[in-house]
């Protein structure tokens, strides 16, 4: 019945393929629903919870604090990035799943907790500083964990799969994640409390751990390589940024994956700043549900029906040029519309448009184009290279932006 449904959207999977990228796509469902549940509540932790006016602080106060917690997170980051790097020589690559997994759902359940005491007991109950201290946590272990576990799926995944394989494979497992992103933003939207969200969010990364130990288990190991084989490696702590330095192919990957997100953070910013600050408008919690439900729901009929044909027919250098050509005239045509002088309701709304077209066409074409990119590179480009670029090198991007709408 699976396989069916499957080969209707994607026929060019093949049977013996099924099982392979079924599995991927269950282990990114849990993973970008996991993401998705974090992003938006990260946004209502220092937005609304982290810093009530009850407990002293100014209106607006976390919202003001976000420019600078992006400049923050860039060092939190690059921490992270150093210690992978680490695991990366020391553990095999689905090892790493139940190392870097462990440790989220450690932090994630010091914060739910805190989370359920809050809500049944309220803030002052906790105070003001270890309140603040836990929004704050909360936010940068979700900036890490988006840049962390969702680069090292995708690395495992390119490190076990052919560059034909993939063409057929990854707008399956794409459209897959969608569902997954799509149901946590609606769970944001239904206003089911924050702490049993991040006790969610606990169980979601306990199945995407489970997912790759059966993925280890069950694939045959012929069927989990990649068009390079992979030789051990001397252990190197500075491999990943020496390579950069080095080979040009992987420099171009890095502006491809973070370039654009300087733009499109500093309007993102601006579009989270209206919602929360116009008078009368609809909960900041809901919007930002709409927000993710929309942007999800748009990648995921992308991805079912539109990602497979388009890296078929016009190939990967195709969708590498399409993104940009689509983000800057979107990007455009928000300028030209912001100086006719409309209200602040049209502005947000047009600014969301704009915010959920290009978000969805990054995660429904742009993301597994350049995903593609690293299947014929070596191990230390795959997890190293690859961990610097979506981790220290998409949060540089963002801090920068950040910076700029700040």
């Amino acid at each position: 019945m699976l396989s069916k449904a499957i080969n209707f959207f994607y026929p060019d999977i093949r049977k013996n393929e099924v099982k392979k990228f079924s599995l991927f796509a269950l282990a990114l469902f849990f993973t970008i629903g996991t993401y998705w549940i974090l992003r938006l509540l990260k946004d209502v932790l220092i937005y609304d919870l982290a810093f009530p006016t009850e407990l002293g602080w100014g209106i607006g106060y976390g919202r003001e604090l976000v420019p600078h917690m992006k400049l923050i997170s860039l060092g939190v980051v690059l921490l992270f990035v150093l210690i992978y790097s680490k695991l990366v020589d020391r553990y095999k690559k689905h090892q790493l799943f139940y190392i870097i997994g462990g440790f989220y759902i450690a932090l994630f359940s010091i914060v739910t907790l805190v989370m359920w005491v809050e809500a049944m007991y309220g803030a002052s109950v906790i105070g003001w500083f270890p309140l603040a201290a836990v929004g704050i946590a909360g936010y940068f272990a979700t900036e890490s964990f988006g840049s962390l576990i969702v680069a090292l799926f995708w690395s495992f995944a390119v490190s076990s799969t052919k560059t034909d394989e993939a063409k057929r494979g990854f707008p399956f497992v794409i459209a897959a994640a969608q569902i997954g992103s799509i149901g946590g933003s609606a769970l944001v939207f239904y206003d089911i409390p924050e702490w049993m969200l991040f006790l969610l969010c606990n169980l979601t990364i306990l199945g995407v751990i489970l997912t790759i130990r059966y993925i280890v288990k069950t694939i045959p190991k012929d069927q989990m390589v990649s068009d390079k084989e992979e030789k051990k490696e001397k252990p190197d702590f500075l491999a990943g940024i020496k390579l950069l330095a080095t080979r040009p192919y992987l420099m171009g990957v890095l502006v491809v994956s973070t370039f654009y997100e300087i733009a499109k953070t500093v309007v993102d910013y601006q579009m989270k700043s209206q919602a929360s600050t116009i008078p009368g408008f609809m909960k900041f919690k809901t919007f930002i549900g709409i927000y993710g439900m929309s942007v999800n729901g748009l990648a995921f009929v992308m991805a079912l029906f539109g990602t497979s044909y388009i890296i078929k027919r016009f190939g990967l250098r195709f969708c590498l040029l399409s993104y940009p050509v689509t983000f800057a005239a979107s990007m455009i045509g928000l300028y030209l519309y912001y100086t006719t002088g409309p209200s602040a309701h049209n502005l947000l709304w047009a600014t969301f448009f704009v915010m959920m077209l290009v978000t969805a066409i990054s995660y429904a074409v742009n993301n597994p184009t350049k995903e593609m990119m690293y299947i014929p590179t070596s191990k230390d480009a795959k997890f190293k290279v690859k961990g610097f670029t979506d981790m220290f090198g998409s949060r540089s991007a963002k801090m920068s932006g950040a910076q700029i709408g700040g």
